[in-house]
């Protein structure tokens, strides 16, 4: 695009893939994230840009950059702008208060935070325990442009940070930078993905680049073959392009991963910008684009969809739609049949993966049961593959393309990346799976959550299913609190529709429904109806939140019939 010489053995690195795609198909349609419409042409230059503004600010390949940020086409810019550098891009959440961007700033070793206006508060008060930080760079937002949350204070003559060089730049001001953007790259260059910080502190994911995009970015070509080499991916080019709805926060993997598959199978990334989900927006947005599929994560997206669409008969012309994925958590079976019933020409495509397996498999054969890619398998103890058909379940691993480990966290690398008898290398995040007589996998559920009462194990996944078939129930989390006599008891947390045709069940009501679906052991000992269901931003559930509030609710129960006791026998005459 600038008049510099690419050569056509580049490596596969995810800038290099962008300017392959830019040069071959300029006038594209990109990205859409309203307002901003891209071309490919225009989101590599504006990459471009961005890459000569952090440049010029200090930025240096191999350094780390924050992007702290709902979603917009700047964060897009940003992540893309970082890669030509040959930088890496930090996913931050933007939900996090203080002592949690400490962290992250800190454990990341960040030097430089793309920052929307209003998370300057924030960022101000994480500023001192962050001192590698010298570059802040700031996204206006339609907060008062005067507002920094005190990082004038901070650095100005005489103010505790004064010393440190800090830098506070405008995304749109004109960068001291003007050299070539076009730069050698190496397939080792590191892609960096934080996550877990719902249940504990967040951990960075180190990736190569060439091993994640064989792992979760590449696609088949039109003849069924995958890339292998960088050039292999103009074949995307001749096809029309396939318009990705993207739903989640960048913030997350699975969006992140998505707009990497946009760019590189040549497609348009459809992105939802809005700072709240809204189902009637989405779709609505969906239809205006012509999208072909859309992303979403489990019942916390799609059971809002199904309502929009069951409430608005025939507004939403959703006749390009192809496919409804579903990643990073299940759809119930409810929900699922909702679905085909609405859009009976789409085809619902569950995924299974995680940051540190990629992509590594497809659903096959029922709800929760996928057919694993040939470098993932389930894994014994001793770190042998579990016979199809064996009653015992075991850990989902996969070998090959997978991650270097996670950033200054040895303990944790040791733990999840292992060896085994061969000196094969297998990351084994935790999901436990059955390998059923045909070789496909139920997956289970993360092992952490798994509920172990009286000797038996309970998956929440299966409970809350049961429980989502009941009509009055619209979403729900199943943990485990402690017991004195099962070790740990089912309890559910469940919140219930606002106008449910059959009224409002009670928990008992509930407990008989799930006892025509599951087991009797599985069914909840306790059942609490609450407002809502925490969940993060992607839609995953807040394991934390979960489990204090069950506790807590349980705990309440328990006084309150100890209370009614204690007053039933003072009432009892002698």
């Amino acid at each position: 695009m600038s008049g510099e010489t690419v050569t056509d053995d580049r490596p596969i690195n995810f800038a290099n893939i962008l300017e392959l795609i830019a040069d071959a198909v300029p006038d594209r349609l990109a990205l859409v994230a309203p307002p901003a419409r891209l071309t490919f042409a225009e989101l590599d230059a504006r990459a471009d840009r961005t890459a000569r503004l952090l440049r010029g600010g200090g930025v240096q390949a191999g350094e780390h950059v924050g992007i702290y940020s709902v979603n917009r086409a700047e964060w897009v810019e940003s992540m893309l702008g970082c890669l030509k550098l040959r930088a890496v891009p930090i996913n931050v959440n933007f939900r996090y208060v203080p002592a949690e961007l400490r962290y992250l700033a800190d454990n990341a070793d960040l030097v430089a935070m793309v920052v929307e206006r209003r998370y300057l508060p924030t960022l101000a008060a994480a500023l001192p325990d962050a001192p590698l930080l010298r570059l802040v760079v700031v996204l206006e937002d339609g907060t008062d442009p005067a507002d920094d949350g005190g990082i004038g204070a901070l650095t100005a003559a005489g103010g505790p940070l004064a010393d440190r060089g800090l830098r506070v730049i405008g995304y749109e001001d004109q960068p001291d930078d003007d050299g070539p953007v076009r730069i050698p790259r190496s397939a080792d260059d590191h892609f960096v993905l934080y996550t877990g910080g719902t249940t504990g502190l967040s951990k960075g994911v180190i990736w190569r680049h060439e091993d994640l995009f064989h792992a979760a970015i590449n696609r088949p070509l039109a003849d069924g073959s995958v890339a292998q080499r960088l050039t292999d991916l103009l074949a995307h080019t001749s096809n029309p392009p396939l318009k990705y709805m993207t739903m989640a926060p960048l913030m997350h993997g699975a969006a992140e991963f998505a707009s990497l598959i946009s760019i590189a199978t040549a497609g348009t990334m459809v992105l939802w910008c809005e700072r709240h989900f809204d189902a009637d927006g989405v779709l609505t947005l969906a239809a205006a684009e012509n999208s072909t599929s859309i992303t979403v994560v489990g019942d916390a997206m799609a059971r809002p969809i199904v309502d929009a669409l069951r409430a608005n008969p025939g507004k939403y012309d959703l006749s390009g739609l192809m496919v409804v994925a579903n990643s990073g958590a299940p759809m119930s079976s409810q929900v699922r049949e909702e679905l085909t019933e609405l859009l009976p020409n789409i085809f619902i495509l569950d995924s299974y993966g995680a940051s540190e397996l990629g992509h590594s498999g497809n659903e096959s054969g029922g709800r929760r049961v996928f057919a694993l890619t040939p470098d993932t398998a389930v894994l014994d103890e001793h770190l042998e593959p579990v016979a199809p058909g064996s009653p015992e379940p075991g850990r989902i691993a996969r070998r090959g393309p997978i991650p270097l480990g996670y950033y200054k966290d040895k303990a944790k690398t040791d733990a999840t990346f292992l060896h085994d008898a061969r000196g094969v290398r297998w990351v084994v995040p935790g999901d436990l799976g059955l390998v059923r007589e045909d070789g496909t996998v139920l997956l289970l559920g993360r092992g952490s959550t798994v509920v172990n009462t009286g000797g038996e194990k309970v998956f929440p996944d299966e409970v809350e299913d049961a429980l989502k078939t009941h009509e009055a129930v619209f979403d729900c989390a199943v943990v485990g609190v402690p017991d004195e006599r099962f070790g740990e008891r089912v309890v559910a947390l469940v919140s219930l529709r606002p106008q449910a045709p059959g009224g409002e069940p009670t928990p008992a009501e509930l407990a008989t429904h799930c006892r025509q679906h599951i087991a009797g052991y599985k069914v909840p000992k306790e059942i609490h109806i609450v407002d809502s269901i925490r969940r993060n931003p992607a839609g995953k559930p807040d394991t934390v939140w979960g489990r204090q509030t069950a506790r807590r609710l349980s705990e309440e129960a328990a006084q309150a019939a100890a209370s009614q006791a204690h007053t039933a026998n003072k009432e009892v005459p002698a």
